[in-house]
């Protein structure tokens, strides 16, 4: 059995997000054109790939509809049956029901489709950048997520035969998932996803010390983790290196990236393959990085 150290690297793919043409011209927007951007992603050395549609993301009513991920998602699985993808969330669907605000994430892992779930583990406050500023739908509470609604997104997670994909953006909602994991309220198949601030501020910075704190908290768990760094550059910043070094994986995305440059995902995606082939990895393929999950 391979080591941590030594394993194939899971690479992640966030195509859009929140982020828009007048930011990034190269973003894909349509269902269309978010499929094609997964397919290269896949082709290129993505195992994992994240989209969100063009609903917003702070919403009256919390609700995403399941129509766009099946139209983006399809052609994707026609190619690659086996292909982990997994969608977002309404951010401000404060005081609405998670059964509202995450029947779609519950409707494609009914009918089988990509494998994983998205959990957020807790509440935040998101939406500051460095210059301080906070958009106006950002500003008027948290991003909210009650105990009651994890223990019904890993529950469901589970009955339905999927794995959660899980959203740490602040060190308590690690310290929440590790103490439902050793009481058994995790499912199989479990990533742990550890969300760094860069122009965003939120959480830990980028630094080796804030990954360490992490880890310090994460490792005698034994769950399968990446980094991301949302409004950064999570290669630039060296947290990819220092995470491949520690038996770590990567998330790299035009959801992600705050920078001088204007990339487009698949430059991107080659710079986090590029890492990892000069450590001395390879990039996870789609079975693999299911092995590497414990997934069937």
């Amino acid at each position: 059995m391979l080591s941590a150290m030594s394993a194939p690297v899971i690479i992640e793919l966030a195509v859009n997000g929140a982020t828009t043409r007048a930011v990034n011209p190269h973003v894909p927007r349509s269902p269309a054109e978010i499929a094609e951007e997964m397919l290269a992603g896949i082709e290129r050395g993505a195992s994992i790939v994240h989209n969100h549609n063009d609903e917003p993301m702070f919403t009256e009513d919390g609700v995403h509809a399941v129509e766009p991920y099946l139209q983006a998602w399809q052609p994707v699985l026609d190619r690659h049956p086996r292909a982990l993808l997994y969608p977002t969330m309404a951010a401000g669907a404060r005081g609405i029901d998670v059964r509202t605000r995450w029947g779609h994430v519950e409707e494609l892992a009914r009918r089988g489709l990509g494998g994983l779930t998205l959990v957020d583990p807790g509440s935040v406050n998101v939406g500051l950048t460095s210059s301080a500023t906070v958009p106006d739908a950002a500003a008027a509470g948290p991003y909210q997520n009650s105990y009651a609604d994890l223990e019904y997104m890993f529950r469901r997670t589970g009955e339905l035969g999927a794995a959660p994909s899980i959203s740490v953006f602040e060190p308590g909602f690690l310290r929440t998932t590790l103490t439902l994991h050793r009481t058994g309220r995790v499912p199989p198949g479990a990533v742990v996803k550890l969300y760094f601030g860069g122009v965003l501020e939120f959480g830990l910075p980028p630094t080796e010390a804030g990954l360490a704190a992490y880890l310090e908290l994460l490792e005698p768990s034994g769950l399968p983790w990446s980094v991301a760094v949302l409004g950064g550059d999570v290669i630039e910043s060296g947290l990819a290196e220092l995470a491949v070094r520690r038996g770590g994986h990567i998330r790299v995305g035009l959801e992600d990236y705050a920078g001088p440059a204007v990339p487009t995902n698949r430059e991107l995606l080659d710079g986090a393959v590029a890492l990892v082939e000069r450590l001395g990895r390879t990039p996870a393929s789609i079975d693999q990085a299911r092995d590497l999950l414990g997934l069937p």
